[in-house]
């Protein structure tokens, strides 16, 4: 019962800090900003997947097809924020690498306008809460932020995803235990706090969209009906679905709340005139141009496709831009 009390705390808290946002927040509306230059988004896999970024450059080119949007994808697989790293990540291969590596190359090489950061779920490094790694997520957040700003990029903080147990059964660890080589079972706890503490940063001005609250619903929701329902197979890595879900808090953020009430992305472009064919081109776009940018930056994490020379893939980008355009 306590938790579901501080859940419900929580979740008031948040709608606070979304109340307060608008008053608070400086600069133009997301739609202007995100439409208005160059926007260069980081974070771990799961940005680094993509999905979700693509949902949203299709839906504002559809949105107004003579915006200038120039959207860049540099998530990096594995990577936290906080610096930290758990026993024996990836086999023992590697650390997990820390984005403040390549934070400076990453705006002086991609210049920005808008940088755009989801973080958190490989920060607490799959342990239970301790205030000292809780105290590294916020500084390297801060450190984030502080090096964006002396630049003039605007930066936009989104929540951490959600960690589901639920396909990790059998296989997650209790809490109290001196190492954790499987994730601990109540880390979604651990990102909760993480997530809260972002959202409640609203009421500083910053502007940070909270995608781990929806999907908590959502799971919560779904598993009414159907037990093992799950957004992602292994806990961590989300399905189409779970990038649908970080999608439709940027289109509600963004005005597009009609397309964002889709409960399916494929049925919600394919209602569009044109939405079809413009998220394919998008896709093609930012999948020409993903792997490329990150060799182009440069990083320190093995095993990554180095993709085509940045001008051939410029090009090749270029020649989609202009199809979008055409449509």
């Amino acid at each position: 019962m306590n938790r579901i009390v501080t859940r419900c705390l929580c979740s008031a808290v948040a709608l606070l800090g979304g109340l307060a946002a608008d008053a608070a927040q400086a600069g133009p509306p997301m739609k202007e900003l995100l439409a208005s230059g160059r926007v260069v988004f980081i974070g771990d896999s799961i940005t680094y997947s993509g999905q979700y970024v693509e949902y949203i450059e299709a839906a504002l080119r559809l949105d107004n097809p003579k915006a200038n949007i120039d959207f860049i994808d540099l998530g990096l697989p594995s990577e936290t924020l906080s610096g930290l790293s758990e026993p024996g990540h990836a086999g023992g291969q590697f650390p997990r690498p820390d984005v403040h590596e390549r934070l400076a190359r990453i705006l002086d090489k991609a210049k920005p306008k808008v940088l755009v950061l989801c973080y958190g779920m490989n920060d607490g490094i799959y342990h239970p809460f301790s205030e000292e790694r809780f105290g590294k997520f916020k500084a390297g957040i801060l450190d984030v932020r502080r090096e964006a700003e002396a630049r003039g990029v605007q930066v936009v903080h989104v929540t951490p995803p959600a960690f589901d147990p639920l396909p990790l059964k059998g296989r997650t660890l209790p809490a109290g235990l001196p190492e954790y080589r499987s994730p601990y079972a109540g880390y979604n706890d651990v990102l909760d706090r993480y997530s809260e503490w972002l959202v409640s940063q609203r009421l500083s001005g910053w502007r940070v969209l909270d995608i781990h609250g929806p999907m908590n619903r959502h799971l919560e929701q779904k598993r009414k009906k159907t037990p093992d329902y799950r957004l992602a197979g292994d806990g961590v890595h989300i399905n189409e679905m779970g990038h649908w879900l970080i999608a439709q808090e940027f289109l509600r953020s963004l005005d597009l709340g009609v397309l964002a009430e889709n409960a399916d992305p494929t049925a919600a472009f394919a209602s569009l005139p044109k939405g079809k064919q413009t998220l394919e081109l998008v896709q093609k776009r930012q999948r020409v141009l993903k792997d490329s940018w990150l060799t182009h930056v440069g990083h320190v994490r093995p095993g990554m496709a180095s993709g085509k020379p940045l001008d051939e893939a410029e090009k090749e980008a270029a020649e989609l831009d202009a199809k979008l355009k055409s449509l």
